[in-house]
């Protein structure tokens, strides 16, 4: 069974999805379930992790209430406020339902570079694994060196790296990222996504051996065992199609051994994640 551990649902406004800029026009509108349903026909793709997209908690009921009407929804990474003091109590009620994988901030959009550091923040973290909550770590690879001081500060707690760290791959740089790159994946209670990739390159001229050092240097890195398939949808469609990123995926890790092909496209997803 292939899982997406990665993709989106929305309601599409300008208000609250501002970052969809005047380069991605394509997706400034709504994608809902049934939506992916029709993209993932034929793709072998049996289930997915649908990851929040607006921080709020009108969000995460909103993706746990599309879970409950949608099997394939094998699983929700959602949004709660974990800097504010009365988290356990927030924790508690939400996850009474047991679709409920995981939580994400959007660091990467924290004008504080210290935020992901921050005291209230680490202590909603530190809350996570009593619930059964993996924590998904959304960051630019610049942010890559506090990310490492945080992950450290937390060993216990599962985290999942989504797509790759967000390394510059639109200026092919690659050197700094690396080094940091390995360097978090020395830490076991760290997975990460193959997601995102081809976003952060140029959406009309990346390549495949553009983007094929990335994804070596995250499989050296993570081993098989705890790299994830994932899609990035709808944000994807910017560059590619959605059957294009799985089939590049599938190429990358064709030279695997079968089972190891099987934790990436799936096994370990559902592992991870408790699906």
């Amino acid at each position: 069974m292939i899982i997406d551990s990665h993709q989106h649902f929305w309601n599409y406004n300008r208000e609250e999805f501002d970052w969809i800029n005047n380069d991605m026009t394509s997706i400034k509108k709504s994608f809902l379930p049934k939506d992916l349903k029709a993209t993932l026909s034929g793709t072998g793709v049996e289930g997915v992790v649908s990851v929040q997209a607006r921080q709020s908690l009108e969000e995460t009921d909103w993706l746990l209430q599309l879970a409950a009407e949608n099997e394939f929804i094998k699983g929700v990474v959602g949004w709660v406020p974990l800097s504010d003091k009365n988290i356990p109590e927030i924790l508690s009620r939400s996850k009474n339902n047991n679709s409920l994988k995981g939580v994400r901030h959007v660091i990467q959009g924290e004008p504080d570079p210290q935020f992901i550091l921050k005291k209230n923040f680490n202590n909603g973290i530190s809350q996570l694994k009593k619930y059964g909550l993996i924590y998904d770590i959304l960051i630019f690879g610049r942010q890559l060196p506090n990310t490492i001081r945080f992950v450290d500060q937390h060993p216990d707690q599962p985290f999942v790296l989504d797509h790759i760290a967000k390394p510059e791959i639109r200026l092919n740089e690659i050197k700094v990222w690396k080094k940091d790159i390995k360097e978090l994946a020395r830490r076991e209670n760290v997975s990460c996504k193959l997601s995102g990739m081809v976003t952060e390159a140029d959406f009309t001229i990346w390549t495949e051996d553009q983007l094929k050092p990335y994804f070596d240097v995250v499989l050296e890195a993570f081993g098989p065992g705890r790299l994830l398939f994932g899609s990035d949808w709808p944000v994807c469609l910017v560059a590619t199609s959605y059957k294009s990123w799985l089939k590049l995926v599938k190429k990358w890790i064709s030279k695997l051994s079968s089972l190891e092909q099987e934790q990436i496209l799936g096994r370990n997803a559902r592992l991870i994640y408790n699906l």
